[in-house]
């Protein structure tokens, strides 16, 4: 039974040092060099045609050349809905449906296997995972992958996952598999109370323990889907698994940013989207800003929720790669694998961008003898020096379009207008059933130093680079935001904070479509993830 594109250089290049804390002295010694690898692009959560939601034309091979071939992406997970299947991966209609899991098994996995095996996209990371309808919440992304050098989807676990937690009624699935399920299980499953999503986070341990992932998709879209002691406990069950939050939500496209659709209204502050980010993470000292002070490891991510992008009346998401990056860092220079790309996600070295705002990051704390990138931890004395190091690239154009869908790109460098270092206290972990379980803000996290443009100089490498330096005095955490918006902008940022987006509502399809696609673009954001320091 179960139970509850881009090298990293060798060496860090000439920088500018800007003096806090009323530190006098020289920067720390240069740590050592930094290691070899490359940043690889990608996107967590797609759907093809297999989805019912998405457009019939969506199909498999469409998602895949759009992916790689239109916006240079280096690996993908198509993640369609864990409910029943209508369509094959060309959209053609089936004579009955079938449990999305067989409909991966049957007709996306072999399709990516043909295409790869003949050339096509040989070079890239394509995976099968599938969104989830938690029972009481809401999406969940999962992926889960056997073998051992180099992990596969794992069909089988697919299978048995969709027959114990979602409704499918038993008869669809072999009835081989069902037996074996029934000898394991017995009669029950698991697909209607917060335990049995709780039971699902302890099945992913116990079955995939290293090699499974369980991302919350979009987790302030519907009211009451998500309290932040919820996130508590799917971390406290698995952190090995439940280590991320896609808090720069796709469907981007949508009238409501994101397609957060609760009323405008004051209360309503915690459902909206700030600059396309969720509250939980746009929200300096918000909920991600809770969880980090608490030392977890629960990271920020970006995706495009892909569906469809303009059909008729309608517009929902870009495509893949074209808005919407995630970098991860790659410790091998070759063809990603999934193992390396779980490896990855899971350490948190990783930023995650809107409209190609950078395409290349180094943000690391270094000691005298140590340096800790995003996702790592500096262990320090008291009174030791901290150099604060920020390094990014910007591309010479990012994927705008004037009319969007044209294929006319307007052809404008994106600008960083100021990088934003924010800092926030880590304490003790909280402990379930006490009150500060349900806790949603840190009230310590602020942001210690703005970066513009005026700060930061172009060094050997063509890298923006900036320096910091500050004392240890405590444990803390440290993280970047950055956007290509001024700190007040009407509408759009007030005192360098994010205003909640308003609906795009023109009433003409097409003009509506090019207002979307303009707002869009005019806000521009990325997000590191945050490099801890604690005292030794």
């Amino acid at each position: 039974m179960l139970h509850n594109k881009f090298m990293i250089p060798s060496a860090i290049a000439i920088m500018l040092t800007v003096a806090a804390c009323g530190g006098d002295s020289e920067p720390a010694s240069v740590a050592p060099p930094l290691p070899a690898g490359r940043w690889i692009a990608g996107d967590l959560h797609t759907h093809t045609t297999q989805s019912a939601d998405a457009d019939v034309s969506q199909t498999l091979e469409k998602i895949l050349a759009k992916a790689f071939s239109s916006y240079g992406l280096d690996w993908m997970a198509v993640s369609n809905h864990l409910r029943v299947s209508t369509r094959d991966e060309k959209g053609i209609a089936l004579a009955a449906s079938i449990p999305m899991s067989v409909g991966a098994e049957r007709y996306e996995i072999p399709r990516v296997q043909a295409l790869q095996a003949a050339g096509t996209y040989a070079d890239k990371l394509i995976f099968s995972g599938f969104e989830w309808d938690m029972p009481t919440h809401d999406h969940i992304g999962i992926g889960l992958f056997e073998g051992t050098d180099k992990l596969s989807s794992s069909t089988k676990g697919m299978k048995e996952f969709e027959y114990l937690f979602t409704t499918r009624d038993a008869a669809m699935f072999d009835a081989a598999d069902v037996a074996a399920w029934k000898a394991k299980y017995g009669e029950t499953r698991y697909n209607k109370t917060a335990d049995d999503a709780l039971q699902a986070i302890n099945w992913l341990k116990q079955n995939y323990p290293n090699t499974s992932y369980a991302v919350i998709n979009h987790p302030s879209r519907n009211k009451g889907s998500y309290s932040i002691a919820d996130f508590r406990a799917f971390n406290d069950a698995a952190p090995n698994i439940m280590f991320a939050i896609e808090g720069m939500v796709g469907n981007q496209m949508e009238p409501d940013r994101g397609g957060y659709t609760a009323a405008y209204t004051d209360d309503n502050a915690l459902l909206r989207v700030y600059g396309g980010v969720d509250y939980i993470v746009a929200k300096l000292g918000g909920p991600w800003d809770a969880l980090l002070g608490e030392g977890r490891r629960i990271w920020n991510l970006t995706d495009s929720d892909t569906h469809f992008k303009i059909v008729g009346g309608n517009s929902s998401g870009y495509f893949p790669g074209e808005y919407a990056k995630n970098y991860v860092f790659n410790s091998a220079t070759g063809q990603p694998v999934a193992k390396d790309l779980l490896a990855g996600l899971r350490s948190g070295k990783m930023f995650s961008v809107y409209g190609d705002l950078i395409n290349a990051l180094d943000f690391n704390l270094a000691s005298e003898d140590d340096r800790k990138e995003m996702g790592g931890e500096l262990k320090v004395a008291s009174g030791d020096k901290v150099t604060i190091t920020i390094r990014f690239k910007t591309p010479a154009r990012n994927n705008y379009e004037k009319p969007v869908d044209s294929g006319t790109p307007v052809n404008v460098k994106p600008v960083v207008d100021h990088v934003d270092l924010i800092v926030g206290d880590v304490g003790a972990k909280a402990t379930p059933g006490t009150a500060a379980y349900s806790v949603a803000t840190n009230a310590s996290t602020r942001v210690v130093k703005r970066f513009s443009s005026a700060d930061w100089k172009v060094d050997a490498d063509g890298y923006y680079s900036v320096t910091y330096e500050t004392t240890a005095s405590k444990n803390q955490y440290f993280r970047l935001r950055g956007t290509n918006l001024g700190t007040d902008v009407a509408g759009l940022t007030q005192g360098g904070e994010p205003l909640a987006d308003q609906r795009t509502g023109t009433t003409d399809n097409t003009q509506r479509f090019n207002d979307i696609n303009d707002r869009n673009y005019r806000s521009l954001w990325f997000y590191s993830n945050p490099v801890f320091v604690t005292l030794r």
